[in-house]
């Protein structure tokens, strides 16, 4: 057993960023924790505000708009998760990069047991945070699913 492994409800992590692709891997977490008994954390990373030229006041409206917004966002897919899987999910909200901000949340948490991704479905490769697993590694299994998965398939593999 690692450490990780605890008497706690483990936790399946879903990047949310509002791309279809994390909505199959929505879906896919939670019905995975609702066979598991398993909790849902949502997370919502908000891009550091840039600097260069930018007035504090602004920066600062900026960054509460970016909040306000990734706050709306999570809440509505918190009650689509709770309609869908009959799970109430954590809902997390950070700022900076999102590879670091993801890597920092998973070892500050350590009820994170597996991150769930979905693959990009378009030409352009799997996406930027898929290509990023495999270069710098986690500390904790990550599933990659499809992000072209139908309803049914997700039911059956979940």
């Amino acid at each position: 057993m690692t450490e990780r492994a605890t008497a706690k409800r483990r936790k399946f992590l879903v990047v949310a960023d509002g791309t279809p692709e994390s909505e199959v891997a929505i879906h896919f977490a939670s019905l995975r924790a609702q066979h598991t008994n398993g909790v849902v954390t949502l997370l919502a990373v908000i891009p550091p505000a840039d600097s260069a030229g930018q007035w504090l006041g602004v920066q600062n409206l900026m960054r509460e708009e970016a909040r306000a917004e990734a706050e709306a966002t999570l809440h509505k897919l918190a009650a689509h998760v709770n309609e869908y899987a009959g799970i109430m999910p954590e809902l997390v909200i950070r700022e900076g990069l999102l590879a670091d901000e993801l890597h920092r949340f998973i070892a500050q948490d350590k009820d994170v047991a597996i991150l769930v991704l979905a693959a990009g479905t378009g030409k352009d490769g799997p996406g930027p945070l898929v290509s990023t697993v495999g270069g710098k590694g986690f500390p904790i299994p990550v599933t990659v699913v499809p992000g072209t998965l139908t309803e049914e398939a997700i039911r059956a593999l979940a």
